[in-house]
């Protein structure tokens, strides 16, 4: 269920972050369900369990998942509209990192606009 790509460029705490998530917003993870221990989900990806208690920890943070003193970790009622909204921040600053690298490659706002638009074009081909 859980998976890791070593070789992505992606760390692994938010690989782990993302995993989750996404399991939880597609109801794979349905509220109340309970997930691995951090110890459990570190040996079972083979990685430190200061990364899966860090990503718990912002999971948590996120209201994606809380846990019960001595009970576990179990997956939240998610509030969609709020997650929606604080990852939409999230992936704006993001973007806003990335289109400012291009600034600094030394690409002019029409250059920069043209490669927003590829990319969304390409993204359109691959729906139809």
């Amino acid at each position: 269920m859980f998976q890791i790509d070593q070789k992505s460029r992606k760390s692994i705490y938010r690989q782990v972050v993302d995993n989750i998530t996404g399991l939880i917003m597609r109801g794979v993870l349905a509220p109340g369900s309970r997930l691995p221990s951090v110890r459990e989900l570190s040996r079972q990806l083979l990685i430190n369990p200061n990364t899966v208690a860090k990503a718990y920890r912002e999971l948590e943070k996120y209201g994606y998942i809380y846990t019960a003193a001595g009970l576990g970790t179990f997956v939240s009622e998610v509030d969609t509209e709020r997650i929606d909204m604080e990852k939409y921040s999230a992936i704006k600053d993001r973007l806003s990192f990335y289109i400012s690298e291009l600034y600094y490659m030394g690409l002019d706002d029409d250059k920069v606009m043209e490669t927003v638009k590829e990319i969304i074009d390409k993204r359109g081909a691959a729906d139809d």
